[in-house]
């Protein structure tokens, strides 16, 4: 198992403890820095359809950060396979994937 895996299986442990809804979809935001703003921007080209959107920007330290936004079930599997993807699609633009996340939305009483 690695540190990835680990960390994923933690915080989903952490979701379901804080009573996360496992049984909807949800947009899952998976995160990757790059030196520059081509790679960025190419990397983030890979990735286009109806359940994906792709955010770049430049941060405060100068790094390029894309934030992949992607709607499907926050799943152990499903997100290591889609983080898996992420980072072979990053890497070959000198791109380092830097985790996922998720927002709990809670209803309105």
């Amino acid at each position: 198992m690695s540190s990835h895996d680990d960390i994923s299986s933690n915080v989903l442990r952490q979701m379901k403890a804080g009573g996360f809804d496992f049984s909807r979809i949800h947009p899952i935001e998976f995160y990757a820095v790059f030196p520059d703003e081509a790679g960025a921007r190419r990397a983030a080209g890979q990735f286009r359809g109806e359940s994906l959107n792709a955010q770049v920007r430049e941060r405060d330290d100068g790094v390029w950060h894309l934030e992949l936004s992607k709607i499907m079930y926050a799943t152990y599997g499903g997100i290591g396979d889609f983080e898996e993807t992420f980072e072979q699609a990053v890497s070959p633009y000198g791109g380092e994937v830097e985790g996922w996340g998720v927002k709990q939305e809670r209803p309105i009483a």
